[in-house]
């Protein structure tokens, strides 16, 4: 494919604004965001650059029906693609959390995607400071820094815009370049 393709759960529709934010900042490069409970394996798959966002329900899980939210989510997708060969493609992550209400987990269920990524062989690209946030753990953040980027809609909403263009400015080199065909 010749666009980022961007795909993300949500329940409240946070990570939904987040995930059309994101479209809206790399304008024509990026496919219009998709609902991961809309779409099949091979829809995600066709992309060469990928961005995949989760928000943060449950403990220590991906979020679907098995963290009581209303429809299924990245829970109930991860099966399709498990074991799936991600070599090629080029991933960038971003999630959601509560770091006053969570902050012994805070934006911990990003951390099953990285995983999920990494397993498959992607690259894995746009990981972000911890600075600026304030818990006390995460499983989100490897080797010092957040495996994505991390919004805080509850405590920090007025940073959101700030991080997002950041975060853009960040990987949309890396996404493009992996999004463009090969020319010989």
């Amino acid at each position: 494919m010749t666009q980022i393709g961007i795909f993300f759960g949500t329940d409240s529709g946070t990570t939904r604004l987040i995930a059309k934010k994101l479209a809206k900042l790399l304008g024509a490069a990026a496919a219009k965001p998709v609902n991961i409970n809309r779409c099949s394996a091979d829809e995600l798959l066709q992309y060469d650059a990928l961005i995949l966002g989760t928000p943060a329900y449950g403990i220590d899980e991906l979020p679907g029906l098995n963290t009581r939210i209303a429809e299924p989510s990245w829970h109930e997708f991860m099966p399709q693609v498990a074991g799936r060969s991600l070599s090629g493609k080029r991933i960038a992550l971003f999630g959601l959390g509560d770091q006053e209400k969570y902050p012994d987990r805070f934006a911990h269920s990003l951390i099953h995607l990285y995983r999920w990524a990494v397993a498959g062989g992607a690259d894995v690209v746009g990981q972000w400071p911890q600075d600026g946030y304030q818990f006390e753990h995460s499983p989100a953040l490897v080797d010092g820094r957040f495996v994505g980027l991390i919004i805080d809609q509850r405590s920090q909403s007025l940073l959101t815009d700030e991080r997002l263009q950041r975060w853009v400015a960040q990987i949309a080199p890396a996404l493009t370049a992996a999004a463009q065909p090969e020319t010989l």
